[in-house]
């Protein structure tokens, strides 16, 4: 019984091909990887948004094929990949219900018009602001504020100094801020 071509190349010659731009290479990786990277999101996910976590992270693969680096290997990093994005999927959502419990039950009382900021309009703003941060300080500011690690725990988990994460952390604190001004009672109980 023959097995399709792109199943029997190993996975880093796969990606050497990948990242020389071929697209039946990436469709060989995409088939074999999809439907397991599929499942293990559902642990932490539905599976709906499972799908959308995977593909997410394929497309980053292939748009950024020429910069990624892996320090063991290319499964170990699209599992490892997947199951940021759904922590990162999971941290979002559990802002919005910060967000909502702040507002609808803490905030309303402060504020003479309670319809001042309703709850969508809110949540876009703080996660468009999370989107625009570089990769780096998102990530270190997401880890420490809704995982609550400590900037040691995020060191570990990066690979960088604890100096590094606290630079991180405070980058972005003054990059929101900057962008969400306007919100900042709101920001001092959320952040």
């Amino acid at each position: 019984m023959r097995k399709d071509k792109g199943y029997r190349i190993s996975d880093e010659t796969l990606f050497l091909q990948i990242r020389h731009g071929c697209g039946k290479s990436f469709d060989a990786l995409f088939k074999k990887y999809y439907p397991v990277l599929w499942a293990y999101t559902r642990q932490f996910i539905e599976p709906e948004d499972g799908e959308e976590v995977v593909q997410d992270v394929m497309v980053w693969l292939w748009e950024n094929r020429r910069q990624v680096s892996f320090e063991t290997s290319l499964k170990n990093y699209l599992f490892r990949a997947v199951r940021n994005r759904c922590l990162s999927l999971i941290d979002r959502n559990e802002l919005k219900r910060k967000v909502y419990h702040i507002v609808h039950e803490k905030m309303s009382s402060h504020f003479e018009n309670p319809d001042f900021y309703d709850y969508e309009e809110l949540t876009r703003r703080i996660e468009e602001a999370l989107t625009r941060l570089p990769e780096s300080y998102r990530e270190a500011f997401e880890l420490n504020r809704f995982h609550q690690l400590t900037y040691k725990e995020i060191a570990e988990r990066l690979n960088v100094s604890p100096k590094t994460v606290d630079y991180r952390i405070q980058q972005a604190l003054k990059q929101l801020k900057v962008e969400l001004k306007d919100l900042l009672p709101i920001l001092f109980l959320v952040l």
